[in-house]
């Protein structure tokens, strides 16, 4: 069970993590990521609330330009070269994400982190070929940190893109691309439960 546990300095999934902000292991793995040389940046959950915000809050506080749209999205995460050098692995916190739980683009936006960091770790493209040249694959994880919601409440909605799939799993939700749905799955997903279900908190 430990090769699910979350990670911000392993080029696997899960790729995204919901849970508390009392987690200890959030102060751990961005101890780790910042002691390898690793980038942590911080997004406020408040300026999320609608999806021009959210599209104007990533590319100032991640410091890209994209079309303010899911797929460009996507591109922008997954070719990140407007920080560092491009080869340094990355780690978005969201502070204070409860009040995702009542937007209508969360499943969107689940995909979108999850894809845009599966491109990133593997360096692919659009249809999970290979670039060629100058990009190199680089760690690149989301954590959205809860004030007061239970990371379960997220699961039903937050892997509700027919290519996500969740797990809670000691009272993190973690969420990664479906295998069998999408190009870059990850075969050995989810820890417990079926293919694309949400497993029961444990």
């Amino acid at each position: 069970m430990s090769a699910f546990l979350p990670t911000l300095t392993e080029r696997r999934s899960p790729w995204v993590t919901f849970t508390s902000r009392e987690d200890p292991w959030v102060a751990a793995a961005e101890a780790e990521l910042r002691g390898r040389g690793g980038l942590v940046f911080r997004v406020a959950g408040a300026e999320l609330d609608t999806e021009a915000r959210l599209f104007r809050t990533f590319a100032r506080d991640l410091g890209g330009y994209f079309g303010y749209n899911w797929d460009a999205l996507v591109d922008c995460l997954g070719d990140w070269f407007a920080q560092g050098d491009g080869n340094q692995d990355v780690a978005v916190v969201i502070d204070g994400a409860d009040p995702l739980l009542r937007a209508d683009f969360l499943e969107l936006l689940v995909w979108s982190l999850c894809a845009g960091a599966w491109r990133a770790n593997f360096m692919v493209d659009a249809d999970g070929e290979p670039h060629e040249g100058r990009w190199t694959p680089f760690g690149l994880h989301f954590v959205l940190l809860l004030d007061h919601t239970s990371p379960a409440a997220f699961a039903e909605r937050a892997a509700g893109h027919a290519d996500v799939s969740g797990a809670v799993v000691g009272g993190r939700l973690l969420l990664t691309l479906n295998a069998d749905d999408t190009w870059g799955g990850d075969a050995l997903w989810p820890p417990v439960g079926g293919h694309g279900g949400v497993p029961s908190p444990r």
